[in-house]
């Protein structure tokens, strides 16, 4: 199985990124399930139920969040509905939502579970991912062997432990959080892949897909104000990862970097 990663999409120029881009990379690159990071959708800061259901009819079979999950008011009904949506199930227990779920692709199964880092999310009071994720996994790979872990997380440290945590036992740790895409793709000799960030998709010429000159005047004042789009060399950013159909260990890991040649009216 073939399983695209997109790295953060990140307000009006990922999700236009994103549209330009999926139908091509789906057929070059032979994709079998695709899997995209969007905790920064709708502003740069959460996802709202539009862009949800928008990105999902644009061929994203699963979406994926982080410490932004709750931001948008109207993702809350939505999310306790949508079996493609997924919370980090490290939170708190009766939040809305799941935190995995498992996915159908043609005769195979693959299950995509999803949780959110401890260190420097003060606002967010998690379940520790690290005794949480093998007690989860154990279950989960009596259903398939395809497992796919994505880890929002802020340090490098936190990320690299949790992949050396689960080495060998799935298919893939995918780390999102700093919208920068890592050098560090690789797959072990156990049979799993890893990289520490899969970046963001969205402007490059931007503060973390954001209107530059605000996020700077936002540092010089001190004086909060809404972020902005940015729209200037667009990129989507991600991985690609091939699993063994029968023992869901990883056989290959690319990076993958695209620029959008189409321009934004």
């Amino acid at each position: 199985m073939r399983v695209l990663f997109i790295g953060d999409i990140v307000g009006k120029g990922g999700i236009f990124t994103v549209k330009n881009l999926i139908p091509r990379i789906r057929e070059e690159k032979k994709i079998d399930f695709t899997i995209a990071h969007c905790n920064g959708v709708t502003g740069g800061f959460g996802m709202g139920r539009n862009h949800a259901v928008y990105l999902h009819k644009l061929g994203i079979d699963c979406l994926t969040s982080g410490e932004c999950i709750y931001y948008k008011k109207d993702i809350l009904p939505f999310i306790g509905k949508s079996f493609f949506f997924l919370k980090p199930a490290n939170l708190p227990p009766g939040t809305p939502g799941r935190g995995w779920s498992y996915f159908n692709v043609g005769k195979r199964k693959i299950a995509v579970i999803s949780m959110l880092g401890q260190n420097g999310y003060n606002k967010m009071h998690t379940n520790n991912p690290f005794t949480y994720a093998p007690d989860l996994i154990g279950k989960i790979k009596s259903q398939t062997p395809l497992i796919l872990f994505h880890f929002n997380a802020l340090t490098t440290a936190e990320k690299q432990t949790m992949f050396y945590l689960l080495d060998g036992e799935i298919g893939a740790v995918i780390g999102t959080g700093s919208r920068a895409l890592t050098a560090d793709g690789q797959v072990s000799g156990k049979g799993t892949a890893f990289i520490t960030d899969a970046g963001r998709t969205g402007s490059l010429l931007s503060v973390a897909g954001l209107d530059r000159e605000i996020e700077i005047r936002k540092q010089l004042t001190q004086i909060p104000e809404r972020s902005g789009d940015a729209v200037e060399g667009l990129e989507l950013q991600g991985v690609i990862i091939e699993l063994d159909d029968s023992t869901g260990k990883a056989l290959s890991l690319e990076v993958l970097r695209l620029p959008c040649s189409e321009e934004m009216s």
